[in-house]
């Protein structure tokens, strides 16, 4: 891809992430970007994967996680800082997104109960398996691999499985549908040490699946997470999960809480 248009929606999520509380439109994004309407939004769905207005949903909803972490600001000066007039649009949406409420985000820092494991489901749904590579310099720890409706892992997946680190895996039970396929894992150093902040992520799709239709195996790669790809709203799949279960197997089953 032209190194102009990377750059160019480079700018524009970096203006996203400096002024999220201020209402941005496209034709605002365009003229950062210095491109039409028309092509900015093909150009920049080409690079992130989905369209500007989600993308800049999505920083919102991520900024709002980690105010609610380390701030004392209230549920309803946090909505107002990310850009949501209404408390209440804020709170449905960041709780269909995290997968529980502002309230019990906060409470918990985060530790939200881990997804439940599925038994196995045959019949006619598909089964997605293959196997998650990584680069010799990258030591992943506990990665979890979700099936969603498109490049944000936000909501429950409609299918998921855990791995302890990197190698094969199977997801039954998938449903006929296009999905894409999302890892995310957090470094896990030589000394044993985590560093949350160096979070890898694999993604393939859109995955076309069929009832009964058997699938090829799939081979993804884990890689460092750039800026252009948009953060994993569902907090079992956020750094703070991510990396506690890194630190210590099965300690984050230990630790979750209800998640309602």
């Amino acid at each position: 891809m032209e190194d102009f248009i990377v750059k160019a929606v480079e700018r524009v999520i970096r203006t996203m992430q400096d002024d999220l509380g201020e209402p941005i439109t496209i034709d605002d994004m365009a003229r950062t970007a210095m491109f039409s309407k028309f092509h900015f939004s093909r150009m920049f769905q080409r690079v992130t994967g989905i369209s500007p207005g989600r993308f800049l949903s999505a920083l919102r909803l991520q900024e709002a996680k980690r105010l609610l972490l380390t701030s004392s600001l209230t549920v309803a000066d946090i909505s107002h800082l990310v850009g949501y007039n209404s408390i209440g649009t804020f709170s449905s949406r960041f709780r269909m997104s995290v997968g529980v409420s502002p309230t019990t985000y906060r409470q918990y820092d985060g530790f939200v109960a881990p997804l439940e494991e599925h038994p196995p489901r045959h019949g006619d749904l598909a089964t997605v398996h293959g196997h998650v590579h990584h680069a010799a310099t990258v030591r992943p720890g506990h990665i979890v691999l979700g099936m969603f409706p498109d490049r944000i892992a936000q909501g429950l997946p409609v299918r998921h499985t855990t791995l302890d680190t990197a190698g094969r895996f199977t997801i039954t039970g998938v449903p006929s549908g296009t999905w894409h396929l999302i890892a995310r894992s957090v470094s896990v150093r030589y000394g044993g040490s985590v560093a949350a902040d160096e979070v890898y992520v694999a993604t393939l799709g859109p995955l076309t699946v069929v009832e009964g239709a058997p699938l090829r195996p799939i081979s993804m790669w884990l890689r460092p997470r750039r800026i252009f790809d948009p953060p994993a709203l569902l907090a079992q799949l956020d750094e703070t999960m991510l990396a506690m279960s890194a630190r210590v197997p099965g300690r984050a089953e230990e630790v979750a809480l209800p998640g309602a």
